[in-house]
């Protein structure tokens, strides 16, 4: 007499191993799911993210609070700007009328918000190459085109080491004009001035 096989023998392996097929799936699927949400979001908040706050290409120079551009009114008090020269803030409208000129705050403001590029030096005279360098970067100045914000100013600034550029918000120092990151600072804000405040 013959011995049976006994109930059930081959189907407990094989319903374990059904059992981790389906742990494997499920797992599988998870994993993947918490990847496509994890892209998903990533994608969402870097289109949301704000220029200054984080960004594949961060700013050229140092970057400062947008402080306004409201026009200040006959009597009325200066703000404390926090840099220095200030890069933002309320001020008296004062146009720039040369390509070379000490500027006052105002005048300085006036240009930033337009969307103008001030470069500043500390010597009697612009360093040697720096002329070259804006006529390089930037049409010839005229009042009008400094009104516009598409001009590059230079202004003698006593006790300025090496050259600063200034933009709306932005500082840039650099030791000489041929250095590339001056063009890419004037290629990056010529123009630009303060948001819904440019000429």
């Amino acid at each position: 007499m013959t011995r049976g096989a006994p109930r059930g023998g081959s189907s407990a392996p094989e319903s374990r191993l059904g059992r981790l097929l389906e742990r494997a799936a499920i797992l599988l699927a998870s994993v993947a799911l918490s990847i496509g949400l994890i892209v998903l979001t990533s994608g969402f908040f870097a289109g949301r993210d704000q220029a200054g706050v984080t960004g594949a290409g961060p700013e050229s120079g140092q970057v400062f609070p947008d402080l306004g551009h409201a026009t200040l009114r006959a009597g009325e008090a200066r703000p404390q700007y926090d840099s220095n020269p200030p890069t933002s803030g309320a001020h008296f409208n004062r146009p720039v009328t040369q390509a070379i000129s000490p500027l006052s705050d105002d005048q300085l403001l006036s240009a930033l918000q337009a969307g103008d590029v001030v470069i500043f030096y500390g010597t009697a005279r612009p360093p040697a190459g720096l002329e070259q360098f804006v006529r390089s970067a930037a049409p010839a100045f005229t009042p009008d085109l400094a009104a516009t914000g598409d001009a590059v100013i230079l202004a003698r600034r006593p006790g300025t080491p090496g050259l600063l550029a200034a933009a709306w918000t932005h500082l840039l120092p650099v030791r000489q004009p041929s250095d590339p990151l001056l063009r890419e600072f004037v290629g990056e804000f010529l123009g630009r001035g303060a948001p819904g405040g440019g000429g």
